[in-house]
């Protein structure tokens, strides 16, 4: 489940209650946060085509083993799932 960001899910993330932070490409502030399972990958290629968009994203796995995902824009070519 893609939970949205505010004050709560933020400190559900700094706690370390989350696996996943979602941010977009260009922006410092999360869009959302998750833990990182096949439905939320489904939750997310569904909101991109609800957009009309194309699902791309920079998978940055943490010292913590937590990751963030960067969402691409549609000029950014690559895999669905990109790993650094």
């Amino acid at each position: 489940m893609i939970h949205k960001h505010d004050n709560a899910t933020q400190t559900r993330w700094d706690r370390g209650e989350f696996k996943v932070q979602l941010l977009l490409q260009g922006d410092t502030k999360p869009m959302g946060f998750c833990d990182g399972t096949d439905a939320d990958r489904a939750e997310l290629r569904s909101i991109a085509e609800a957009e009309g968009s194309t699902f791309k994203v920079d998978v940055k796995v943490l010292k913590t083993g937590r990751e963030i995902w960067t969402l691409l824009s549609d000029a950014d070519a690559g895999e669905e799932f990109v790993d650094d």
